[in-house]
């Protein structure tokens, strides 16, 4: 037997029977195998998480790749860091449990693990790193593919950032500053265990004008835009939601009924199997038909998620399929109107995970079924 027959091919059996975490290591084996390598490094504080099962590896929030990585080689696996963090990596996140062996350097001293460990070995990467093979297309479709675990943590962690949500924008006041606004979104996402890393907000006519509108000490007169990224146990949440003092005006109240019913349509038809750019063009036709023909170009339409707000976008090109059991946000809009949540695809058919009970709703008929979309709530 090769070594590239029996790359990790003890690692499934040593945390006993099949679970989210072997089913990811039959996971990098089958990678590895495919793209004839046979060692694996993740940096990424996405990958960190999912190879992991939810463990943290950042102390930068907005770092890209954390303070520790994961290395995978024919003889075992490793988790790479410095002495500040291992004993956290070890207790807190119980990688010691999951069979990882620590590959400690000091803080001050220069790690080598990596080049002396992956030696010999044909690597690749989730990214860019010298002398690997970059794999981060490939690992980005495997953080999309969740298992059943992962959706039980993706539905607890969409009812936080739905309740995050509901309370910050029902707070929202005229007077109050984005950055005001902001700040209670984060207060209610951490009070949860979740962290905020994607908090938008826009007020007034900065919603026309700007789809990523980061807080500025603008003032709120009457119509504010939310936009919330969750994150916890790596996994990231979207959810989007409208507040406008007043009556709505026919402007606006049509904008907003638009992409309620293109997002209708994708949700509608992000169904297993189903060919993404199919799902995407499906969103053109409804644009146009709405009287937005060139709206779609001006943002992205959402994707998959998982360890990432979107794993990877969905294009009119995009030739992969939806399976059961992934999640999707997708985020239609309009200059002045979104419409966002978080679903799940299930066999027979897709739950929104951010619906918010008492929130105003759209009822929207697709093909003979009616979804409820997420109105603009109206304080009058």
């Amino acid at each position: 037997m090769g070594r590239g027959t029996v790359i990790l091919k003890n690692l499934a059996e040593s945390v006993g029977p099949m679970t989210e975490f072997n089913e990811k290591q039959d996971r990098v084996r089958n990678l590895l195998l495919q793209s004839g390598l046979e060692a694996l490094l993740l940096r990424r504080v996405s990958s960190f998480a999912w190879a992991t099962c939810g463990a943290s590896s950042f102390v930068n929030t907005a770092a890209t790749h954390g303070e520790a990585a994961l290395l995978f080689t024919p003889s075992g696996r490793f988790v790479i860091t410095n002495n500040i963090e291992a004993p956290r990596l070890e207790k807190e996140e119980h990688l010691a449990v999951q069979g990882w062996q620590m590959k400690v350097a000091a803080w001050y001293e220069k790690q080598t693990a990596v080049e002396e460990l992956a030696r010999g070995w044909r690597l690749g990467a989730d990214g860019s790193f010298p002398s690997a093979t970059d794999l981060s297309i490939e690992i980005a479709h495997l953080r999309a593919l969740l298992t059943p675990e992962e959706d039980g943590r993706f539905r607890t962690l969409a009812r936080l950032c739905s309740q995050a949500m509901d309370e910050a924008a029902r707070s929202v006041r005229p007077g109050q500053s984005e950055r005001q606004i902001a700040g209670r979104m984060a207060s209610e996402c951490e009070a949860r265990g979740v962290q905020a890393i994607v908090n938008l907000v826009a007020t007034d006519e900065r919603i026309d004008r700007f789809r990523h509108p980061l807080p500025t000490d603008k003032i709120l007169t009457r119509y504010a835009l939310l936009v919330l990224c969750g994150r916890k146990w790596g996994l990231v949440c979207s959810v989007s939601r409208l507040v406008h003092f007043g009556h709505l005006s026919d402007d606006l109240r049509h904008k907003q009924e638009a992409v309620a019913r293109i997002d209708a349509v994708m949700i509608a038809g992000t169904r297993p199997d189903r060919i993404l750019r199919d799902i995407v063009h499906d969103a053109i036709s409804a644009y146009q038909a709405a009287g937005f023909p060139d709206e779609w170009r001006n943002h992205h339409q959402g994707g998959p998620a998982g360890y990432e707000p979107r794993e990877y976008l969905a294009t009119p090109e995009s030739l992969e399929s939806v399976s059961a059991g992934q999640t999707y946000a997708w985020n239609p809009s309009v200059s002045g109107a979104k419409s966002e949540d978080t679903i799940l695809v299930g066999d027979a058919e897709n739950e929104i995970l951010t619906a918010m009970p008492d929130w105003p709703t759209l009822a929207i008929s697709v093909e003979g079924r009616t979804l409820s979309r997420p109105a603009i709530l109206e304080v009058t």
